[in-house]
């Protein structure tokens, strides 16, 4: 029973964002379940690094560099995908960057960069591969958003925009496919031991600030994320959709 709810047998997904970090750890996580996984990027050597690890796993698996902040790319990496695997029955997208800066010194350049990656490659993304999962009447999507995108915080007003607006397109957009039998929900990190913020997290003071807001005092490590992004992918959260879950060790309930 276990199995049937959370396996991915026969499964195929495509994570974007994957050759590093959370989307890394998300991905192999869905091939530990039994899905052939896609991996996409800009960084063709380091997604490749991702797709031999999954070879080496027994599932298939296709490695595909692509910039989602250009259209051209995203409708390619789809076509590529399902030419490889035949379909896409799960999507993630972990695709983002950030920027620090606060509102007042941030560039208007930075700041439609960081729109353009964090919110419109996703809303691309989603229009490409949501095309095909409604013509096959079936799929999970999984966006990432942050607990940033609730939250607050000093020099992350581009950021955090970005990613309260992805939590409000996964309502949106569930409410849209729903008729289609395909479920949309996102997932919130907080502080993660990552290279995106090993600057931030590097400093002694503000290391230790954001441990004392958070009631677990600890970082998560990317593979804390597995169990969610296998629940989300699975029949496990087939009665799921337009959600967001929050996996932050408690930082957003102080």
């Amino acid at each position: 029973m276990i199995k049937e709810l959370f396996g991915l047998e026969g499964r195929s997904a495509l994570v974007v964002g994957a050759s590093k970090g959370l989307g890394k750890a998300m991905a192999l996580a869905l091939a530990g379940a039994g899905a052939d996984v896609a991996v996409a990027s800009r960084s063709q050597k380091l997604i490749e690094e991702v797709r031999d690890e999954i070879l080496a796993s027994g599932r298939k698996a296709v490695a595909v560099k692509a910039d989602i902040s250009r259209e051209k790319d995203i409708i390619g990496m789809a076509g590529q995908v399902i030419d490889s695997f035949g379909k896409i029955d799960i999507l993630v997208n972990n695709a983002g960057i950030y920027l620090p800066a606060t509102a007042l010194d941030m560039t208007a350049e930075d700041w439609d960069k960081t729109l353009n990656i964090n919110l419109k490659g996703i809303f691309l993304t989603c229009k490409a591969v949501g095309r095909h999962m409604v013509d096959q009447k079936n799929g999970k999507i999984i966006n990432i958003a942050s607990v940033l995108g609730k939250r607050a915080a000093q020099t992350s007003s581009a950021y955090s925009a970005s990613k309260a607006a992805i939590i409000q397109f996964t309502r949106s957009l569930a409410l849209e496919l729903a008729p289609h039998n395909i479920r949309v929900n996102a997932i919130a990190p907080g502080w993660f031991e990552t290279e995106m913020v090993k600057n931030e997290l590097g400093d002694p003071n503000t290391r230790k600030y954001f441990l004392s807001k958070t009631p677990l005092k600890k970082f998560g490590v990317p593979e804390e994320l597995g169990g969610a992004i296998i629940f989300l992918a699975s029949k496990a959260s087939d009665f799921m959709t337009g959600e967001t879950i929050t996996i932050d060790g408690g930082f957003s309930i102080w």
